[in-house]
């Protein structure tokens, strides 16, 4: 295995090979446990898109809140998944079904295409030009502002969908997707939270759909290994510890190494991460 795989296996915390019904249970059971452990949170709120990833962070939320309720006899414990549709959105119908697999308990709906038009608007009167890339950040960001802002009325925490496979990468918005109080697929690749999604039963189209984080206008839908420049199987046997294409490895790495200050909290003095 190559040196920067072990440490990045060792970091991600990425097991060879998984039992999804454990890993299912141990989800559940670190959702619980986080209610538990602060008792003023009743909800989990969870941006809904449609994909692999929400559609197994919001079955494995809504279980852990039906147990929740079941056990405590506490009928104020909710999921709400929510609905943040740039605009019309070419998946609705897959996130609709997902809501549906995952039988939230609520669903909320807020189209986040007018706060994003104001905003790139709002920066664009200063002189500047906000290209596409950096808009569709900026809508990762007015999604997150949604879900922060039910959760903060609700007396809620809001449930992040980051994995193995994505953090590798690092591809999800800093402060967007990337932002959230609890993430239980973190330890997971992609066909790692796909084999738990065939356990429960999720409908095949919902995680056999090419994923993409369908940020950009001009291209609308680009599939993540398109713009990440390599496979996800390629990523899964790198976490795996396999040996994979010489050029794949390499890429995965220098992406890894690029997008080290995402997986890194906000730097202080104290840190050594800039000298």
């Amino acid at each position: 295995m190559r040196p920067l795989q072990t440490e990045i296996i060792k970091a991600l915390h990425v097991a060879p090979s998984i039992d999804s019904k454990t890993e299912i249970r141990r989800s559940i059971d670190f959702l619980k446990a986080y209610l538990k452990k602060n008792p003023f949170l009743k909800t989990y709120v969870l941006g809904i898109s449609g994909g692999q990833d929400s559609t197994l962070a919001g079955k494995l939320t809504e279980l852990a809140i039906t147990e929740m309720r079941a056990e405590t006899g506490d009928d104020d414990y909710q999921f709400i998944a929510v609905r943040l549709p740039y605009g019309d959105q070419a998946d609705e119908a897959d996130a609709m079904d997902a809501i549906a697999f995952m039988q939230a308990d609520e669903t909320d709906r807020v189209d986040i295409q007018g706060p994003t038009d104001a905003m790139v608007a709002a920066l664009e009167a200063t002189g500047l030009t906000i290209h596409d890339f950096n808009k569709g950040n900026i809508k990762a960001r007015q999604r997150m502002i949604v879900q922060y802002g039910i959760a903060g009325e609700r007396h809620g925490a809001v449930v992040g969908t980051d994995h193995a496979a994505e953090a590798v990468t690092g591809f999800y918005t800093k402060y967007g997707d990337g932002g959230a109080d609890i993430v239980p697929l973190y330890r997971l690749n992609k066909r790692q939270g796909r084999a738990m999604l065939a356990t429960l039963d999720a409908p095949e189209h919902l995680y056999k759909k090419v994923p993409t984080a369908d940020l950009e206008d001009d291209r609308p839908a680009l599939p993540d290994e398109v713009a990440l420049g390599v496979h996800y199987d390629d990523i899964d046997d790198y976490l795996e510890g396999k040996d994979i294409d010489e050029k794949a490895a390499e890429k995965i790495e220098a992406w890894y190494l690029k997008t080290a200050h995402k997986r890194h909290a906000a730097i202080n003095v104290f840190d050594d991460f800039w000298k």
